[in-house]
């Protein structure tokens, strides 16, 4: 620590947000671009460089925070590149996208703000790429091994990058006509602007990364066909067979899954559209679910010019402060949590009909109406309580002209017939399942990230990405040197 009472005499300060009214109008990065560096050096000097660091064991990365934050306090940017990606691929989309588990871990978090870590972890990563500390990293000679990886999102792109640099010939298939996955058309361009995946595909294709898009496994190359190509197959498709609510009214037009709406507002940010067929403008929104997906719809419509947005709950709504009962440190906590989007649309006051940033907690959906035309008009909507159970006259109706359904995501969509032609084995949850070495049921094919764990963050995203590159790595050679920050069993440290 630069300042062994910085912890004391520095208060907590995130980079600041710009104003409702301005970012409202744009798709530009909500925060205020230049505000981050000048004060990151203190905030980085607020780590207590405690003796037993449980912002470790929070992120499953193994992230070396407090190395990181101490370089950066005395202003060893390059010596902080270099911690920080020598555990993390990505920093800058963890950095934009992930919830931050470490910061509930971190040990001043008990009794004061957390470090801000996830700030700091942003700006190591921007002032690398501006100092030119991130430059491509390709193997110094090839092992002769082919890998195919199947799908392009944060596991993908890890697992690919992983295994090139080890010297494997790597080639990355995406279904969808760019890169990306979920983070090229389901995240919003507001919380994380695509120039940033696009440098770190530049980076990769440097390295010798092969990328083939708008290729279909199971369809335009079908998958025994695939795995009889190459060596070693990985599986990183993500789980995209999305949840649906079976409630009278579902089959109104107008109600859609959320994934068919956010798509398409992307590629109106990428120039495929004039506008989305799908737009808020001008429409009363209701967003059935309460995640990060539904707060992803928010800020969408919300820009969009919608008429009125409220998100659906059903959970009740939680405290400002942690449940050291239910949920002790350094566990995860469920806390009411602020995001830009709910905070737009508080502002701008655009759910006359919710709480003050657009959510209704504890709320059930009965069923949709909708007009002679068959298009949907209404929500009849119900508060529930601890148990779900419908609280006798809570019923009430929100117009609604465009529904959207953000309740989660059961595994892989197997419409391709990728898991089929392969014969991959499912567990009850619909994910793929494997062995503690990454591997599936079928010899040289193995699965990762959310296809096989399950609907999770983007940090878990990329671990498994590295870890299963571990795993095809000691595959193909019999043994390796890459990284395997976590086991397919282990999970987040969360009550």
């Amino acid at each position: 620590m630069a300042d062994p009472k910085g912890f004391m005499t520095t208060p907590r300060q995130e980079w600041p947000r710009r104003p409702v009214e301005e970012r409202a109008r744009d798709w530009d990065e909500v925060y205020v671009p230049g505000a981050l560096l000048p004060i990151i050096e203190r905030q980085a000097d607020r780590c207590m460089d405690c003796g037993v660091p449980f912002c470790h064991e929070a992120c499953p990365l193994g992230n070396l925070i407090p190395e990181w934050n101490d370089l950066v306090s005395r202003d060893g940017w390059r010596a902080a590149s270099d911690r920080l990606h020598a555990t993390n691929n990505f920093p800058e989309f963890t950095g934009r996208l992930c919830p931050a588990p470490c910061e509930a871990g971190c040990v001043l978090a008990i009794n004061q703000p957390a470090v801000t870590i996830k700030n700091v972890e942003v700006a190591i990563a921007e002032r690398a790429w501006a100092d030119g500390f991130t430059t491509p990293r390709p193997p110094d000679r090839l092992s002769g091994r082919t890998v195919a990886v199947v799908g392009s999102g944060p596991t993908g792109l890890a697992a690919a990058q992983q295994l090139t640099r080890a010297g494997h010939t790597v080639a990355v298939f995406e279904k969808d006509d760019r890169l990306g996955g979920l983070m090229r058309y389901g995240i919003p361009e507001y919380k994380m602007e695509k120039r940033h995946l696009e440098r770190r595909l530049a980076q990769m294709r440097a390295e010798g990364t092969r990328f083939r898009t708008s290729t279909v496994i199971g369809q335009d190359i079908g998958a025994t066909e695939l795995r009889a190509r190459y060596d070693a197959v990985v599986i990183a498709t993500g789980a995209t067979a999305w949840r649906d609510l079976a409630v009278p009214g579902r089959e109104l037009t107008g109600v859609h899954q959320a994934m068919e709406y956010l798509p398409l507002a992307n590629r109106v940010r990428e120039g495929d559209l004039a506008a989305s067929p799908l737009s808020a403008a001008g429409r009363h929104v209701v967003i059935v679910g309460g995640g990060d997906t539904g707060a992803d719809c928010l800020g969408t419509a919300v820009r969009e010019g919608a008429a009125s947005v409220t998100q659906l709950d059903i959970y009740a709504q939680p405290g400002t402060g942690r449940d050291e009962d239910a949920e002790p440190w350094p566990t995860y906590p469920r806390i009411y949590r602020l995001s830009a989007a709910h905070e737009e649309a508080g502002e701008l006051r655009t759910a006359p009909a919710a709480d003050v940033d657009a959510r209704l907690f504890a709320a059930s959906t009965l069923r949709f109406a909708g007009d002679a035309a068959g298009r949907v008009r209404s929500l009849h909507l119900v508060e529930v309580d601890a148990g779900r159970r419908p609280v006798p006259g809570s019923g009430r109706t929100l117009p609604a002209d465009l529904v959207l359904l953000a309740l989660g995501f059961s595994g892989p969509d197997r419409a391709d017939g990728l898991v089929d032609q392969l014969g991959l084995g499912l567990d009850p949850r619909g994910t793929i399942t494997r062995d503690a070495e990454f591997a599936t049921n079928v010899r040289g094919v193995f699965a990762a990230g959310d296809a096989a764990r399950g609907q999770s963050l983007i940090v878990w995203a990329i671990a498994e990405g590295r870890a299963v590159a571990a795993a095809v790595d000691r595959h193909l050679t019999g043994t390796s040197r890459l990284p395997a920050p976590i086991g397919p069993y282990d999970r987040p440290m969360v009550v």
